[in-house]
Order: C-alpha cells, then structure tokens, then sequence
C-alpha cells in the first residue's frame, strides 16, 4: 500500500524517527510537531483571502502550523522577501520560476489559482471582438512580456493572421491606472488581471474575449495555474514537512470557499467590494481559479503554455537559456 506524506499529514501521524509503512520509508520528520512558515502576502490581495480563511477556520492550528504572515506593498515585492530571506514562500507565476531556474536560481511551484483575465470594454463600445481592436488604444495590464498578452496575440495571430502589438495600439502598464483611463475614456479596451476585470463588469463594463476563451481556442486543456506558490529548492529540507502542512490547509479553505458563503461574509471586508453585485463577481472569479495538486495533464498544458509564451516573448521573459522543466512544478505525496 502506498502512502503519500499529505495522507499521512491528514491522519496526524508523528515521530522523529524514519517511519515504514509496507516498505515505504518516508524521511525524519515530526508531522505532529507545529512547525513555522512565512508567507508573503498583499494586504489585500486574494492570497490574504485564503490566510485570513486558514487562520479563522483554525485550518493552521489543526495542521500543526504556525503561519507567519509577511506583508509586502506589491506582488513586485515578492521576490525581494524571497531573496532576501524574510519569507519562505511567495506567491508568483510559474513562468518566472522557469526563468529564474533557467538562471541558477532553483525554485518550486505548487498551484494556487488558475483564474485569468480578459479583454474588457465600455458597454456602447463598438468593439464586439478582437477584430475590432484594429488601430485602437489597448491597455495592457503589465509589460510586453505579459502572460495573458502573449497568449492573446498568439490567438490573434491565429485568428486574424495579424500581430494584435501591430494590429492594436498596446499600452502597457499598471492595472489600476489602465482601469480608470479606460474608465475615463482614454483607452478603448483594457486587458486585465481578473480582480479588475470582475471589478468593472460588475460595474457594467463588458467581457470582448475571456483568458480561459483564448486557453481554450488555442487548445490548452486542462487550463492549469498559472499563479502558484514559490519557495526555494535549497531550503526544502528544512521546510517541505511545513510546505506540505500549508498546501494542505490551503486544499481545506479552498474546499470551504468553493461551497460555502459563509467564509465569504468574513472576508467581505478586506475584499474592499463597491457593492453586493461586485462582491459576488470576486467570490465567483476566485472560485473559477482553485484548483487541485499538479498532475501530469497540468504539466502538458504547462508546456503547452511554455511553447507559446517562448515564441512569443523576449529575453525580458525568458532569460538565458529559459526552457520547461518539470522539476520545477510540486505535488505534495508525489
């Protein structure tokens, strides 16, 4: 019988010593013993969502954890926490672990969220889909080397036959300013994360064309995370018993959140929603994003994902020598 570390999490099984079950020895590690970990978390980003559940579920608690929570200004900050050794675990895309393997630097990914963004517009926009964005002012949320703009011109491409960088006028910056320049006017469309985008559809902005749209159109499925947790591989032995714990509590709060409303309630308060018709398009927007441990269908669309994202981007994404590697991507138990 075979028995992965998370089963072995859930039923509380302790001791310091190598532990045998029917021939699998498993490495020296006090499951019982209530370990620390420090994650790195926006004030009031989705992440802080799901700590918040995990600490007011008791989920930690339960799991022989103690979270310890660090709070940055921006996602930019995250690897700064990482690297400069005051967090053990941060919140970013895959994509940038690749490059940073790529570059000497071993990091490992487990799945957070798979929610994405979209294209949006005002409501009398005359634009109805991509085609219509010949020649307009398109923000962008991010830089050129975006993952959702990659994977949009490279729909694009196959769609229209036209590059959207040409075809388009692409504006490239900080979600929150394009929000309210395309509030303003002063853009036409806005491609944006998806907290914005649920945000201004739920203020009567319309949807043009969905992430997961363009996932499926170029074929991607399953869609897997793109935004998932990060630590150092150098620091795995001495975190990994504690890492499990925390994928494990995560598995749990997500569990609550994705049928329940209850956890919601609390939460409404740091989710900073305008009204109840903005508050239930962020619960829906996070709930389409929670998905389960990395598998092998994951890792074909990753690599799916990663094949796009290296014929379309720049040195500023790839980096020197950036390629797939499943080594990169964890699943507890596996």
């Amino acid at each position: 019988m075979m028995v992965s570390r998370r089963s072995m999490l859930a039923a509380g099984i302790s001791g310091l010593a190598a532990l045998s079950v029917s021939g699998v020895v498993f490495p020296e590690v006090a499951f019982a013993q209530t370990q620390k970990l420090r994650v790195a978390s926006v004030k009031f980003g989705t992440l802080a969502w799901l700590l918040e559940t995990i600490k007011a579920e008791k989920l930690d608690q339960k799991n022989s954890l103690e979270i310890e929570i660090v709070e940055t200004a921006t996602n930019m900050s995250s690897p700064v926490a990482l690297y400069g050794g005051s967090a053990d675990v941060v919140v970013t895309d895959w994509p940038w672990a690749l490059r940073q393997r790529a570059m000497g630097e071993a990091v490992k990914f487990a799945p957070f969220s798979g929610a994405l963004g979209a294209v949006v517009v005002a409501a009398d926009s005359p634009i109805k889909t991509i085609a219509d964005l010949k020649d307009k002012k398109l923000g962008v949320a991010g830089s050129s080397t975006d993952k959702s703009w990659l994977l949009l011109r490279a729909h694009a491409q196959k769609e229209l036959g036209a590059d959207l960088a040409d075809y388009a006028q692409p504006q490239y910056g900080a979600a929150p300013l394009l929000t309210e320049q395309l509030k303003d006017g002063r853009l036409d469309a806005v491609l944006n994360f998806w907290t914005f985008t649920s945000r201004l559809e739920a203020q009567g902005f319309r949807r043009v064309i969905s992430m997961s749209d363009v996932m499926t159109a170029l074929r991607i499925d399953p869609q897997p995370a793109l935004v998932g947790f990060i630590w150092q591989e150098s620091a795995e032995a001495a975190l990994l018993p504690a890492i499990d714990k925390f994928l494990l509590a995560a598995s749990e709060a997500n569990a609550l959140l994705a049928k329940t409303d209850a956890p919601w309630e609390r939460l409404r308060p740091i989710m900073k929603a305008a009204d109840d018709k903005e508050f239930e398009a962020l619960k829906a927007g996070y709930r389409s994003g929670i998905r389960g441990n990395w598998n092998d269908a994951d890792m074909k669309s990753a690599e799916k994902i990663m094949d796009i994202l290296l014929s379309g981007g720049d040195a500023d994404l790839v980096g020197k020598g950036t390629r797939f590697d499943p080594k990169a991507f964890y699943a507890p138990g596996a």
